[in-house]
């Protein structure tokens, strides 16, 4: 007998076919007329698959006509067609066996609407509703098109460390990583913290990018991503920041900003595209329950070209709008999201890639323009959320990454061996960095970024 998947054993090809289902059960109905129904789902689908229990089993009364939502159960039975409309087959149960009880009065999940805010706080459970197992099976899809993405592109996939002794963005919103007693933190004779003692012999922390080190590969290997766990210690408790998420990123040598601009709309278009074709039911969930627009979106993204745009042409634009925005406008400011959703969302409605940003509101890593007011960034901005991709052409001249670094008070001698690159054949290089969660608020139309990863981690919150 087949051991299947709730996704298996609901194509209509399974009808007649006689399997082992395992799973929770959602809800159960007893009929009038001797049998019970019930719904039952593994997290392989969305849709749940029928289970006719007949009066006739063995366990009937004593079991069966107690489960409650949250049992798991395990099923042998044959596959029927279903002549109910909402699926194609359903099961008919020859045995049933209660793996595990789920007290209703205690278990959280009982058939009613729950709040997004109430389910964080049971995070441990929340992926066996529709919405955060829609969620996880979108977002392993999302993962996936990423990967064969880059890898169809000809990119290594490399990896690069999450404990760093450099700061890449250069803003110290860093998480200290130390093996000191902080109850006796050890002090050398000037007072300050000894940090020979330390497990490194030096101050860590959590990385805040895989990027410096993505370069050092990029400009041996030529095309390289990296996809793993970043940290950033900032006190945002807004519905767009984590304090641990997800990025992607490509780092390339020998491309400049304008391959960097084609390559992101071509990466973007494609893992769009996939969630589009392999989680259609998850996409329509999505579309009937959180946005109904979310579909529509996403296919105007793959239809459209992304616009070029200055930035200092987009300052002229808001300028000239008439808008009174809650941020100010002005030239050397960076740009907020109600600045980046109105270029997107009303002026050109259309995803918009900025270039050329002012040199004092960018990291030090940025190549400098002949103008010496500008630096080769982008920003990769779509409707509803703003920017999406941050990237830039990176500094490839070893004085003025020199001078760069000076300017923003760095340490020169914790980025000896990236200054190294500039140094040893030195070539002009690129790179972009893509947060997973955001593409996937993005892309689900969810509205809180604590909701598209399964254990969020925020200011003051690191449960479970």
């Amino acid at each position: 007998m087949h051991k299947w998947t709730v996704a298996q054993a609901r194509r209509p090809e399974a009808v007649g076919q006689e399997a082992i289902v395992q799973g929770w059960v959602r809800t159960r109905r007893d009929s009038k007329a001797g049998f019970s129904f019930l719904e039952v789902n593994d997290g392989s689908c969305l849709g749940n698959l029928q289970i006719i229990a007949p009066a006739s089993l063995p366990n009937y009364q004593s079991e069966v006509r107690h489960l409650t939502a949250g049992c798991s159960v395990r099923i042998e039975g044959q596959i029927k067609a279903s002549p109910g409309k909402e699926q194609a087959t359903e099961m008919e149960a020859y045995k049933i066996i209660v793996l595990g009880w789920a007290d209703p009065e205690s278990y959280p999940l009982q058939k009613k609407q729950h709040s997004f805010e109430f389910l964080r706080t049971i995070a441990h459970l929340r992926s066996r509703t529709n919405t955060f197992g829609a969620i996880a099976r979108v977002r392993n899809q999302l993962c996936w098109a990423i990967h064969e993405f880059f890898q169809k592109e000809g990119f290594i996939y490399i990896h690069t460390p999450i404990i760093t002794a450099s700061d890449c963005e250069g803003a110290g919103a860093m998480f200290q990583v130390t093996t000191l007693n902080l109850e006796v933190v050890p002090r050398s004779e000037g007072g300050s913290v000894d940090y020979s003692q330390d497990f490194f012999g030096r101050p860590t922390y959590l990385t805040v990018s895989g990027q410096l080190e993505a370069e050092a590969l990029a400009c041996a290997l030529g095309k390289v991503y990296t996809f793993g766990p970043t940290f950033r210690a900032e006190n945002s408790n807004t519905p767009r920041h984590l304090a641990e998420f997800w990025m992607v990123e490509p780092e390339m040598a020998f491309f400049e900003l304008e391959d960097t601009m084609d390559l992101a709309e071509r990466n973007l278009k494609y893992i769009f595209r996939h969630l589009l074709e392999k989680c259609p039911e998850e996409m329509e969930f999505f579309r009937q329950r959180i946005d109904p627009t979310i579909i529509e979106t996403l296919q105007k993204i793959l239809e459209s070209q992304f616009i070029r745009l200055s930035y200092t042409e987009a300052i002229e634009i808001l300028l000239a709008s008439g808008r009174s925005f809650e941020f100010p406008v002005a030239w050397g400011k960076d740009l907020q999201a109600e600045h980046e959703r109105y270029l997107t969302e009303q002026y050109f409605k259309s995803p918009v890639i900025l270039y050329n940003y002012p040199r004092t509101i960018k990291p030090f890593y940025m190549k400098l323009n002949d103008d010496g007011r500008t630096v080769r960034a982008m920003d990769v901005l779509v409707p509803k959320v703003g920017e999406i991709i941050g990237g830039s052409q990176r500094e490839d001249r070893y004085d003025v990454l020199l001078e760069r670094m000076k300017e923003q008070g760095l340490k020169i001698e914790n980025y000896w061996w990236y200054l190294d690159l500039r140094r040893f054949g030195t070539v002009p290089h690129s790179g972009y960095g893509l947060g997973l969660e955001r593409v996937l608020q993005f892309a689900t139309g969810m509205a809180n970024i604590r909701d598209v990863i399964p254990f969020p981690r925020t200011p003051g919150n690191a449960e479970f």
